[in-house]
């Protein structure tokens, strides 16, 4: 469909739904999967996009013995591998037991054994063990605490690792001797092996006194037993380890390759893009200023007739829980951005995870038009308010600029396009 044919709305959408798609694990897993090795192979996962990776396996491979956590809703039919689905961001007792079977399942492995790592965003909270000395409920408490400070995704996930039996490298060394391949999805800024569902198959730099480190700088509220465990000492696996030596981990779809495709649909169409990155972090209501004040000057220095400009970027925004509202930071990004344009005319954005879950919330993200606040005035939406409460879904629901999918299947972490016309088109 030509851009010309297109409203704003429609276009955005489907930039957003092609970046989904190049990331489809559907599309990537049959093309880069090797043949199936003889002997004994154990397909484990988890994450967001673990159990349509499943999927894609068994569509080569046939069917195999393993077993996936993904997020309630997500799980995808197979015909060997079990799918067990669990609670995220916050963990629940479902992740939890499936996790202690996983690593069962690894126990005893030998060295002419095969295990394939299935490794997507969402894992963090989906493979749950929490170290020794902590309940389920600590472990759900550090979580909530993490989701409200703000802190960025790299320092959330340290102290996710000295908290647990499972990451930093340790669901790797629980297969050792056996060969391990692991397969990520990547939702983190910079595609860091270690960020990506915590790390479970890689090694950990880090130490308990970092983890200590970013609970002080970010006044992280810790239950007694979790302040414990991280005094006794951390479990995870140190690089070089020689439990991690038959581990091979292999990223198969990043961010980049979701705002590639998108701007290829941009040069197909005649419009000019820039590209801000695919690792953007910060606050989001902070970064959704600054795009909108360059989506701003962008526009100033366009001349009538000029060709519409797009703004492309990706990374993980966080957000500082302030309010008691609902909201995620897409969604608050784009909220943001929508009060610092003010209703100019000829720009227009869209702000979504890819994974279809902004926040805790069943919404992707939002859109923003030109007349989003003059429809949130005839509402009786405060846009302020809604920012002071971090409540953008609420907000977005009210002004008819939701974007809901539903399980995207797969998680390459936020997408964002800004849609710039000439001044008066």
């Amino acid at each position: 469909m030509a851009f010309e044919n297109e409203t704003p709305d429609a276009f955005l959408r489907r930039l957003f739904d092609v970046a989904v798609t190049v990331a489809d694990p559907m599309r990537v897993i049959p093309q880069i999967l090797p043949p199936k090795p003889a002997g004994r192979v154990v397909v484990i996962g988890a994450g967001k996009a673990s159990a349509r990776m499943a999927e894609a396996v068994e569509s080569v491979w046939g069917p195999c013995d393993g077993l996936v956590i993904t997020r309630y809703g997500y799980a995808r039919p197979c015909e060997g591998i079990e799918i067990v689905e669990a609670a995220h961001p916050v963990p629940d007792e479902a992740g939890m037991h499936a996790t202690t079977r996983m690593l069962e399942m690894l126990t005893g492995l030998g060295a002419d054994d095969y295990v394939l790592a299935l490794i997507s965003g969402g894992g963090s909270a989906l493979l749950s063990a929490p170290a020794a000395g902590m309940s389920l409920a600590d472990k759900q408490d550090v979580h909530r605490a993490l989701l409200k400070s703000g802190a960025p995704i790299g320092k959330m996930n340290v102290l996710r690792k000295h908290l647990s039996r499972v990451k930093g490298g340790q669901l790797a060394a629980a297969a050792y001797p056996a060969r391990m391949l692991a397969l990520s999805i990547s939702d983190v800024p910079g595609d860091k092996l270690g960020d990506i569902a915590s790390g479970a198959t890689v090694g950990e730099e880090t130490s308990v006194q970092d983890a200590l480190s970013i609970v002080d700088e970010h006044a992280i509220p810790l239950p007694a037993r979790a302040k414990a465990a991280l005094a006794g000492g951390s479990t995870t696996i140190p690089p070089g380890d020689r439990r991690l030596s038959t581990t091979e981990n292999k990223i198969i779809s990043a961010p980049s390759q979701s705002l590639s495709a998108a701007a290829g649909i941009a040069e197909n169409n005649g419009l000019k893009f820039t590209m801000l990155g695919d690792d953007i972090e910060g606050e989001a209501r902070d970064e959704g200023t600054r795009q909108a004040q360059l989506a701003l000057k962008i526009q100033r220095e366009m001349r009538p007739g000029d060709k519409p400009v797009l703004v492309l970027s990706g990374g993980e925004c966080t957000v500082t829980g302030r309010g008691d509202g609902i909201g995620g930071p897409n969604a608050e990004f784009a909220l943001a951005a929508a009060i610092s344009l003010n209703g100019q005319p000829g720009i227009h954005l869209i702000a979504c995870d890819t994974d279809g879950v902004d926040g805790a919330a069943e919404i992707a993200g939002a859109i923003v038009r030109p007349e989003t606040l003059a429809s949130a005035s005839q509402k009786g939406l405060d846009p302020q308010e809604a920012l002071a409460r971090n409540d953008s879904h609420s907000f977005f629901a009210g002004v008819d600029g939701q974007v809901v999918t539903g399980p995207t299947l797969t998680n390459v972490n936020d997408f964002r396009a800004f849609l710039i016309y000439p001044t008066g088109e």
